[in-house]
């Protein structure tokens, strides 16, 4: 009979965890919360003091009995669910529900799923933290009365199914503002000039660049400014002034935390932010790795802080050191100074086991999890090891009144970028002549203006939004993946080639709240909100303070709006298919799983069909345009489907090769890097009978 339970989160967690523990120990998963507030209703009694009415989660009954039944026959209970806040209340609810009152039960965490972090958790063992609890608890109580406050207003102002939250109208109202300075953006002209120099005895010409006179730097404004300074730089001698040479130190990087990780991984890899959440779920939870079973890749993928444990800091140094060197290694710690928004709870993310290298593992790990744990292996090997140095030349050259410089830099020792390498470290280097120095003899060969335009901010990508979010303080890193889903689900922003562009759902979203619930989507006072909730979890705030402070005038609030703000009516995008049941042109509707055209004619018409989006291919054989729904990805990734006769053609043929657009548009629509159950989905979507899709999504929802 087993002496003690242990309660995680996640299935996952069982089978890594159990292989640590002894046979004294029962290992079982509460699969997530078992309690929450009711979907049906706002859940918070702001009658008395704002009490959270807790419910069982539909569906948990089972699981919850098993787990009670476990825990009757345990002498201990060890509560190890995830070390954050979020985890710290799955405890306490586990708690509650299984009526744990009188059994000796005990908090334990883990920053990584190792042997050694397990069993040192065990002697750790300590009270449930109802700081952290009441945190969580604060921020589930304000999400709740944010949410179903102003949603319903929303499906009544404009169409059912909207949402507003605390966390996600703020970020819509960054983007919403972006676009409008996009919008507003008048461009200026202006003007670089290069002069391209022989040199005598070389036989490769010297570019400088213009930079100014002798009293400092010239911007040129115009042409006619530019044909003034070209005229007498043309009349004018060149001459070397000064050469200089320094060193330049680049520092390795930090290791990734949540924002960063997402970042870099949408960057580099290309993932959503979700996806990367999800793919680092995985490995922190535990892959099976031949010949090792079971095994916890990655730290906890939740955290702001870059700290590093000692024990991972030696292991590094003996890796790199036996890896690549003694000079490899850093004569000082790259470490970032503290942030008071930073909760150093745990560590940065960074491997387990660096023995445990991308290439050993790669046989036991799908594409999409290769793929991030080498990022991540990489980049925390990468912070461990010694900076780069550049040398660097900088020439300062002479031609009349007028300034033309030269800069160029080279490697002298790669240091970190051996084994990490961002877009910032390619920077363009230019090679000069070896001899060049004052004595060096200057002709001018060519010398000319080019105009230019100051561009507009760029366009939020998830990757931008994600470190605008964290630089305000909104959010946390837990709340960074899902606040963005959420926005692109609502359709309140459309995702194209990695930008975020407003729609004009988005648009009366965001106007309706700017208007009616200007502080909801302050900045500022959202990131107050969250240094608050901080405070709840350093125990030094009481939690339904904050509700108390903030629930009445979002109740005056909310009832203005109702009285005051008019119905927006959001028309629907209008297409050139013919609805066959009653000779409507079809619309644009958005569904659970996106786009498909419904007739406008509904609730008389219930007629749908597929959205097919034209993708520019034509089908070798019949000649019709190939549309991108029916392309469908095989188990090469190298072939489609032609709609309309049914041709098989490989991607290749079709003149679509390796790194083509289109070609990662048709193999992203089919769901390369998606569960088998969502490609199916897609299969069964995309041959348009009703009663197949209905049947689907009656078996599998």
């Amino acid at each position: 009979m087993h002496k003690y339970l242990v309660i995680v989160e996640s299935p996952a967690k069982v089978k890594t965890i159990s292989k640590f523990l002894g046979a004294n120990y029962k290992v079982m998963a509460s699969q997530g919360h078992v309690r929450d507030l009711p979907k049906s209703q706002m859940g918070v009694d702001v009658e008395h003091d704002y009490e959270p009415k807790y419910i069982t989660i539909r569906g948990k009954g089972d699981i919850l009995a098993a787990l009670r039944k476990e825990a009757k026959k345990a002498d201990k209970v060890y509560l190890a669910t995830d070390p954050d806040r979020e985890g710290e209340a799955i405890s306490w609810h586990l708690a509650a529900a299984l009526k744990l009152e009188d059994k000796d039960i005990y908090r334990i965490t883990f920053n990584e799923i190792t042997k050694n972090a397990v069993k040192a958790s065990l002697k750790e063992a300590r009270k449930i933290d109802m700081n952290l609890v009441d945190a969580q608890q604060a921020r589930r109580v304000l999400d709740r009365v944010v949410g179903y406050g102003i949603s319903p207003l929303l499906w009544a102002k404009i169409k059912r199914g909207l949402s507003a939250g605390r966390v996600q109208s703020v970020a819509l109202r960054m983007i919403c503002d972006r676009e409008n300075e996009i919008d507003a953006f008048i461009p200026e002209e202006y003007w670089t000039m290069e002069a391209s120099l022989n040199i005598k005895g070389e036989k490769k010409p010297l570019v400088a660049k213009f930079y100014g006179d002798r009293n400092g730097k010239i911007d040129i404004k115009n042409a006619a400014q530019m044909q003034k300074i070209l005229d007498e730089v043309k009349n004018s001698g060149f001459s070397i002034e000064s050469v200089k040479k320094s060193e330049k130190i680049k520092k390795s990087p930090l290791p990734f935390t949540t924002s960063t990780l997402q970042q870099e991984a949408a960057k580099t890899l290309n993932m959503s932010t979700k996806r990367t959440m999800n793919i680092a779920q995985q490995l922190y939870e535990g892959v099976d790795i031949k010949g090792r079973g079971t095994v916890g890749l990655i730290t906890y993928l939740r955290t702001d802080s870059t700290r590093v444990a000692d024990e991972a800091k030696v292991a590094s140094k003996d890796y790199i050191s036996e890896n690549y060197g003694e000079k490899y290694l850093p004569q000082s710690s790259n470490a970032k100074k503290d942030d008071k928004k930073i909760q150093d709870a745990h560590e940065a993310i960074r491997p387990t086991d660096l023995s445990l290298s991308p290439a050993l593992v790669k046989e036991s790990l799908q594409r999409d999890q290769f793929r991030l744990y080498q990022l991540i292996w990489k980049r925390f090997v990468a912070s461990q090891m010694a900076p780069a140095q550049y040398e660097t030349t900088s020439v300062r050259i002479g031609a009349g009144e007028y300034i033309f410089t030269v800069s160029a830099s080279k490697i002298v020792f790669d240091g970190f970028m051996s084994v990490y390498k961002t877009d910032d470290d390619n920077e363009e280097t230019n090679t000069l002549a070896k001899g060049l120095d004052e004595n060096s003899v200057l002709t001018l060969d060519d010398v000319n203006g080019t105009q230019h335009f100051t561009q507009p901010p760029a366009h939020f990508t998830e990757a931008s939004l994600v470190k605008a979010l964290e630089e305000q303080g909104i959010g946390r890193p837990s709340t960074y993946a899902p606040t963005i889903s959420t926005i692109i689900a609502r359709h309140y922003v459309i995702k194209e080639n990695k930008n975020l562009y407003i729609s004009e759902l988005g648009n009366a979203v965001n106007n309706i709240m700017m208007t009616a619930f200007p502080t909801i989507v302050d900045v500022k006072f959202t990131a107050n909100m969250e240094s608050l909730l901080d405070g709840v979890a350093e125990g030094t705030v009481e939690w339904k303070e904050i509700i108390r402070n903030f629930y009445p005038d979002l109740k005056v609030a909310i009832d203005e709006a109702e009285k005051e703000l008019e119905h927006v009516k959001i028309e629907d995008e209008v297409t050139d298919v013919i609805c066959d049941k009653c000779g409507r042109n079809m619309v644009i509707k958005y569904g659970p799983h996106g786009k498909f055209l419904g007739c406008p004619g509904f609730p008389e018409c219930h007629n749908t069909k597929p959205y097919l989006e034209k993708i520019g291919v034509t089908c070798p054989k019949c000649g019709k345009e190939v549309n991108r729904l029916l392309a469908l990805s095989r188990a090469d990734n190298k072939t489609m489907i032609c709609d309309k006769c049914g041709t098989k053609e490989a991607l290749d043929a079709a003149g679509l090769t390796e790194g083509s657009s289109i070609r990662k548009s048709i193999l992203a629509c089919v769901g390369r890097g998606s569960t088998p159950q969502e490609r199916v989905r897609a299969k069964v979507q995309a041959t348009g009978n009703k009663w197949a899709v209905e049947n689907f999504n009656a078996t599998h929802n």
